[in-house]
């Protein structure tokens, strides 16, 4: 049950394409501030992807944490440890369903793949693969990320503006660095002039890291 120091729990999951337990494969989708499953869903039809299950959790009042994720964490708490704790259950609902770790792919937009990106960080594992639209990790600049886990070669996708205004350039690249340092296979694209938005190339760089999920 929901509570002030857990302000996500018992939110909705949403369910598309087919059942986990005959696809073996899924897409947890997690969408960003001020948005709803629906709104991450959208992006089924440009994947393009029929054989996933797709899974999009909702945030309490449409956003997972309440302030910048370049502000100190403190400051997004308790929300932010609710939004890790939320998808820990959503991704022990897949397991459980017989869709091990390698088989899902984490995919985020924006606020959405600032969270995946945590997420992944502080759960390192062999993920079918990572995809971070207009995202990067939780923190201030300077934060040490320092995590001694390994990723075990799971394919990394980050794709960003240069002039996004949400996502400042450099922690893309930090985010992808750290990444390759817990030997994620990472590829990092970024955008002249593009905004705060999925382009085409990002949906075919996603089409391929999901390819490679078997």
């Amino acid at each position: 049950m929901s509570s002030p120091t857990d302000p996500h729990a018992d939110q909705p999951i949403t369910f598309a394409g087919p059942p986990l337990s005959e696809s073996g494969r899924a897409v947890v989708m997690i969408h960003g501030r001020n948005a709803s499953p629906r709104n991450i869903l959208d992006l089924m039809p440009r994947l393009n992807r029929s054989g996933f299950s797709y899974v999009a959790p909702a945030a309490a009042n449409n956003t997972w944490y309440p302030f910048s994720f370049l502000e100190p964490v403190a400051k997004n708490e308790p929300h932010l440890t609710s939004a890790i704790k939320h998808l820990a259950h959503v991704l022990g609902i897949v397991t459980t369903a017989g869709v091990p770790p390698q088989r899902v792919v984490l995919l985020g937009f924006s606020q959405g793949a600032c969270l995946a990106a945590e997420f992944a960080y502080r759960h390192a594992d062999r993920f079918g693969g990572i995809v971070l639209f207009s995202g990067g990790l939780i923190g201030p600049p300077g934060t040490p990320w320092l995590s001694t886990r390994s990723f075990q070669r799971t394919p990394v996708f980050l794709g960003c503006s240069d002039v996004d205004a949400h996502v400042p350039e450099r922690r893309v690249t930090e985010t992808a660095d750290v990444f390759s340092r817990m030997d994620a296979d990472v590829m990092k694209r970024i955008y002249p002039g593009m905004g705060h938005l999925v382009c085409d190339d990002e949906i075919v760089a996603a089409q391929s890291l999901m390819d490679r999920v078997v």
